[in-house]
């Protein structure tokens, strides 16, 4: 915390050094298109390139969102002091009103304050959650685990059908125990609601989490934690779709938005157990799949492109869904019988190692 509130103070001080010695101010912010996105083979994460982007408050198209970045961090810096927390919604709110004498607002839309706390994230290398901001919470885990959050001590064997929710800051929370073999990160809530109504994490010692679509920050750093801490294998288990398995590289390799905290996000070792293309020959699963849209088509041929996705076995994945114009979730599996994916399907794959890298 004293970190962060140093670091906050710091930038303040840079703007006020360049007033005071007449300098036009400006802040220096690393851009975070893909042109600046470094795949890094030897540590296999999505790493922010060194281009930088100028902030510069004596110019037109800069004045606002310099005025709002620096908004948005004396708003950070009162949280950090007070020591509270709030969420992305309630800092936009707190910060939107009308300049005096005139017609123009600090914020519109929480679209314009969102992407300033990113910007202040890769400015000062710390993490939201560091700035007392969190997001939605999204994502829940099931297993024999125990933690400590705020004082409480929650066993997430012990929470009936609706699991651990996962908040979007998960610094504090202490894993105290786990106990068990390897973790599942599943991309559906329905194909997690099928795995835990069957006790699969307990018949199987592992960790069920589910994701519930693209991972949230809170759950991607729960995943790395619990995978680096007690040194455990991660697989992923989703959809035959681009969606899918672009939803399977952002947890192990990082995302291209977020590439300046893949190493806080990212969990390298993180492995595709989820339905593929060839899952849909050898099982027989055809008469249920979807056909795929130009969004799809687009999709995978654009995730042809990135360095992270041209092995052999992806590249063929892709390559696949291409010519047969098809995709497949996860439910597609239910045509086999409600229990053919716990029962055979994943035990079968995960014996066999039938992974892709």
């Amino acid at each position: 915390m004293k970190e962060t509130k140093k670091k906050l103070e710091e930038l303040g001080e840079e703007v006020v050094k360049d007033i005071n010695s007449g300098k036009n101010p400006d802040i220096d912010i690393p851009v975070r298109s893909l042109s600046n996105v470094i795949y890094d083979e030897k540590t296999q994460m999505l790493t922010l390139g060194d281009k930088i982007s100028k902030r510069i408050f004596f110019n037109v198209a800069h004045a606002k969102p310099f005025m709002q970045t620096l908004l948005v961090a004396a708003f950070c810096k009162e949280l950090v002091g007070e020591g509270v927390h709030t969420s992305l919604r309630d800092l936009y709110y707190a910060l939107k009103r009308t300049l005096p004498n005139s017609n123009e607002n600090t914020f519109d839309e929480q679209s314009e304050s969102d992407p300033l706390i990113v910007d202040l994230e890769v400015t000062l290398d710390i993490l939201r959650e560091q700035l007392h901001l969190g997001a939605d919470v999204r994502g829940r885990a099931v297993g024999n685990v125990i933690i400590k959050d705020r004082g409480d001590t929650i066993d997430w064997s012990k929470l009936g059908s609706g699991g651990w929710a996962i908040p979007s800051n998960v610094e504090d929370v202490e894993i105290k125990n786990v106990d068990a073999d390897y973790i599942i990160v599943i991309e559906k809530n329905a194909a997690f609601e099928r795995l835990h109504e069957d006790r699969f994490w307990q018949k199987n010692k592992c960790v069920l989490i589910t994701t519930q679509g693209q991972a949230a920050r809170g759950v991607r750093r729960t995943i790395q934690r619990l995978s680096d801490e007690f040194n455990l294998p991660v697989y992923v288990f989703a959809d035959s779709d681009p969606y899918g398995w672009y939803i399977y590289s952002v947890i192990k390799y990082g995302s291209i938005s977020l590439a300046h905290v893949s190493d806080r996000l990212g969990t390298p070792k993180a492995k595709y157990l989820g339905l593929t293309m060839t899952d849909i020959e050898r099982f027989d699963l055809k008469n249920f799949t979807i056909k795929a849209k130009d969004v799809d088509i687009k999709r995978a041929q654009e995730m042809l492109k990135y360095d992270w996705f041209k092995h052999p076995k992806w590249k063929n994945e892709l390559e696949i869904m291409l010519e047969k114009k098809y995709k497949a979730e996860l439910e597609a599996l239910s045509g086999k019988g409600l229990k053919f994916v716990t029962e055979t399907y994943l035990p079968d794959k995960i014996k066999n190692k039938d992974f892709l890298p």
